[in-house]
């Protein structure tokens, strides 16, 4: 479910402060929920995610249309690891001092995701707390972060929430983010959160899957 702005930004969710010239582009509720200590089995199951393999093939069929896309108009493979080459890795931030968010982080955030791996997806984590998550991209047309939450609900009771973070690159990027943004909202993210809601059941036995 798409949530208002301000409910990711009525939080105490540090990432606020670090990419504040970005602009927060969506914020989903996800189908996971859980204890205080089940945020490392949603940042796992994050990580592991692999969307040119995934259940929906509409989403299967937008991944590799894109990473087409990117090879015949040198954007950029978006299902290329970052360092793999050609993914803007070493792209300045748009309107920024910098190549990286990491540069950004105070010194109790540094290092704090070090264990956390992208099996596929193009991030380069950031951070990790005990209720959230960064991870940052980088390509031609966009510099962007994802973050998740564990939202608390009650005091043993928490939900992830996902926020998008993005800062286009020119007019280009700005058209680029216009032109795939109903294809996020339509396929992309509803598959998403489906293929969360199944793996994070599996994962707790059934359990702890419902908002």
């Amino acid at each position: 479910m798409r949530l208002p702005n301000a409910t990711h930004e009525s939080g105490p969710w540090q990432i606020r402060e670090i990419v504040p010239d970005f602009t927060l582009e969506d914020v989903w509720a996800l189908p996971a929920c859980g204890g205080p200590d089940d945020f490392g089995a949603l940042i796992e199951l994050a990580s592991g995610g692999d969307p040119a393999h995934a259940e929906s093939l509409p989403t299967r069929l937008l991944w590799r249309l894109r990473d087409r896309l990117g090879a015949w108009f040198d954007l950029g493979r978006i299902s290329a690891p970052v360092g793999a080459g050609g993914d803007g890795s070493e792209l300045p931030i748009p309107d920024a001092a910098g190549t990286s968010i990491r540069e950004r982080l105070p010194d109790h955030l540094r290092g704090t995701a070090s264990d956390v791996h992208f099996d596929s997806l193009p991030f380069v984590p950031l951070y990790r707390t005990d209720s959230e998550f960064a991870a940052e991209v980088s390509n031609q047309t966009v510099h962007g972060v994802m973050h998740l939450a564990w939202a608390e609900l009650s005091p043993d009771r928490f939900q992830a929430q996902m926020a998008v973070y993005v800062k286009p690159r020119g007019l280009f990027g700005k058209g680029y983010m216009a032109l795939i943004k109903p294809f996020r909202h339509l396929i992309v993210y509803p598959a998403l959160t489906r293929q969360i809601e199944r793996e994070w059941a599996a994962t707790r036995g059934g359990r702890g899957s419902g908002g």
